[in-house]
């Protein structure tokens, strides 16, 4: 199951196994850009074009979506929903759960479709899962090798309050 705390220790080797199915999922899908995103509003990795997209609020964001989702889901007698569609005039978004673990967010415009998207998905989340329930199942090592410490989710609840205010 997830690891909610968001603790997790990514070894190289995790990143660039996410990396390689990310960039496959970017190619394979059409998709202007990907986020793997953990449960708690951090951005892991990436691919594709993410121009100028502030990451950091963006995964905030998707994140706090992807949990109110799963409250509407109870509210209708499931246990969640798997997946998210939200659609814009020249963009789209796609959030997708990966095994419970993260949730993969494709942006994408007219060059691709929504079914495309969701048929690239659902054949690569398996493998961004199986490297997740990998690096879950460890004991807990230090993050402070990818930068991350225990000020982001302080700086997180900051951003989010600049945008809000």
């Amino acid at each position: 199951m997830s690891n909610p705390s968001g603790s997790w220790a990514l070894r190289q080797q995790d990143l660039d196994a996410l990396n390689e199915v990310m960039i496959l999922f970017v190619s394979e899908s059409h998709v202007r850009c990907a986020l793997l995103l953990d449960r708690t509003g951090r951005a892991i990795t990436n691919a594709g074009e993410t121009g100028d997209l502030d990451q950091t609020t963006f995964a905030s964001l998707a994140a706090a979506d992807f949990a109110a989702s799963d409250q509407l889901a109870r509210l209708l007698g499931e246990k969640e929903f798997a997946a998210l569609y939200h659609a814009g005039k020249r963009s789209s978004m796609y959030l997708a759960d990966v095994g419970g673990h993260a949730i993969l967010a494709a942006m994408f415009d007219r060059s691709t479709t929504l079914g495309l998207v969701r048929l690239r998905s659902r054949a690569l989340i398996p493998r961004l899962t199986s490297v997740l329930a990998d690096v879950s199942a460890r004991p807990n090592e230090p993050m402070s090798g990818l930068g991350v410490d225990g000020g982001w989710l302080s700086a997180a609840a900051d951003e989010i309050d600049r945008l809000f205010n």
